[in-house]
């Protein structure tokens, strides 16, 4: 099975090889501000002929928006406006001008009802200070030496890394990797090296492939699974929250960057943020190792995965849970079950959102109206069934395995909803929502599929 993966590596960069990159992280920005440029003021020269009443036919020519059309004009007019081009790598400005094409097609696309999801706001001009340093390389020498520990970039030379590349190393000397692109990147005060790889992956099966587990993902607990499992939240931002505040105060005491005066930071304004930045990007780097293990504890052992399809976005409204939410990492975990049960040969079930798995109970079907958030016990009026609420949402989720897999003969006896629950009071019997045709149906596919194949009932 091919698949695309990413490498990702800390690099010790020497202070001159620290501004090689950092030049290279310019030129992408000098190019992609003066595209941006170029294209805005075409924009706005045929928004105002138009107020003047200039026909369609006889407006200034448009300017195509293609990476091939952008690298083109940048090509004619690299000499007056970056003299000092040939000082960097063609794959620098390459980097600004790629990043923009896919900015304004993005921007295109959700304007015209093509691109899902929020609206796509139009890009902006990088700026020196307040940009993520980053280039990417396409083309030319891109490889790791056989000491694993440095790796060879196109006009940045041979770079030391902060660990060993062993285990793409191992891949590109059997012959089942091939580099496709490397990213230098600033992050969290650190540079990191990530190769973006094709990845000839074994086909593997899970410890249990018969096995069935409902997740159901909070606050309290990270997640309750049906097996009766519960994963602590180990909540890395709350922990972090004391110093990050004296971290803070200790940068408003610092003579910082003033855009109404034109003053420059001091250095000691500058020492203080990246001390702050270490701060979060360790946050950052902790929660990710945790969702990893999890997940792919979870895709190893289990060979279905159910999930509920959680609004993140809409839950992030409510300003009293939002930061923990937020630090939990819910659209994180779905994001990494989708492409590590392809890996290991197992699928992920996605529940309707509309899917009462709190409310129902998981012992007769019956569903309530209401439950508070507050009711962490579920009591089932019908059938006495008292029991943990997340767990009970769990064992609801992995109950949803068996409807899947009887979809396609007739009706089931089906738990499922396709619409908020109604306010009538609590439900004695069990739902028959009707039959599940195989179109309404599915697993997440392997990586570079997406997610949206939910559990649902025909109306």
């Amino acid at each position: 099975m091919k698949t695309i993966q990413a490498y990702r590596f800390a690099l010790d960069l020497t202070p001159g090889q620290e501004r090689d990159v950092l030049g290279h992280a310019g030129a992408a920005r000098v190019a992609h501000n003066w595209a941006l440029a170029r294209v805005k003021a075409v924009m706005d020269q045929r928004a105002a002929e138009r107020t003047y009443g200039v026909p369609g036919d006889e407006l200034t020519e448009s300017m195509s928006w293609t990476l091939a059309s952008l690298r083109k004009a940048w090509n004619v007019a690299k000499v007056d406006v970056a003299p000092w081009w040939r000082e960097c790598s063609k794959e620098a400005f390459n980097t600004g001008l790629d990043a923009l094409a896919r900015a304004l097609k993005n921007w295109s696309d959700s304007r015209s009802g093509k691109r899902a999801g929020r609206l796509v706001g139009f890009p902006r001009f990088k700026s020196r200070r307040r940009t993520t340093a980053s280039v990417r390389f396409t083309t030319g020498t891109i490889r790791v030496e056989p000491d694993r520990m440095h790796v060879v970039l196109p006009r940045l030379g041979r770079l030391k890394l902060h660990e060993s590349a062993r285990k793409l190393a191992r891949r590109l000397d059997n012959g089942t990797a091939r580099i496709m692109s490397a990213t230098v990147r600033r992050d969290g005060g650190r540079w990191h090296v990530a190769f973006c790889v094709e990845v000839e992956r074994a086909e593997r099966a899970p410890a249990r492939p018969g096995s069935v587990v409902g997740v159901d993902v909070g606050i309290k607990h990270l997640a309750v699974l049906s097996t009766g499992e519960l994963v602590p939240n180990p909540r890395h931002l709350a922990a972090a929250q004391q110093r990050m505040r004296h971290l803070g105060r200790a940068l408003t005491r610092k003579q910082g960057p003033d855009w109404r005066t034109g003053c420059r930071a001091s250095n000691r304004w500058q020492r203080a943020a990246n001390r702050l930045g270490r701060a979060h990007a360790r946050v950052a780097n902790l929660r990710r190792d945790g969702l990893h293990k999890l997940t792919t504890r979870l895709t190893r052992e289990h060979g279905t995965i159910v999930v509920e399809d959680l609004n993140v976005t809409g839950m992030l409204a409510n300003r009293r849970v939002a930061k923990h939410i937020a630090d939990a990492g819910f659209a994180e975990i779905r994001r990494h079950l989708t492409y590590k049960t392809g890996w290991n040969g197992g699928r992920l079930l996605v529940a309707d959102r509309w899917y009462p798995s709190s409310k129902t109970c998981s012992g007769c079907g019956a569903a309530k109206a209401k439950l508070s958030l507050s009711e962490r016990e579920y009591h089932c009026e019908a059938c006495g069934l008292v029991m943990d609420r997340d767990r009970n949402a769990a064992a609801n989720l992995a109950a949803l395995a068996a409807q899947f897999d009887t979809a396609g003969s007739g009706p089931v006896a089906a738990r499922g909803a396709d619409q908020k629950t109604r306010v009538r009071g609590q439900v004695a019997v069990k739902r028959e929502p009707g039959t599940a045709p195989a179109g309404q149906t599915g697993t997440v596919p392997p990586q570079g599929g997406t997610a949206d194949h939910v559990l649902t009932r025909a109306h």
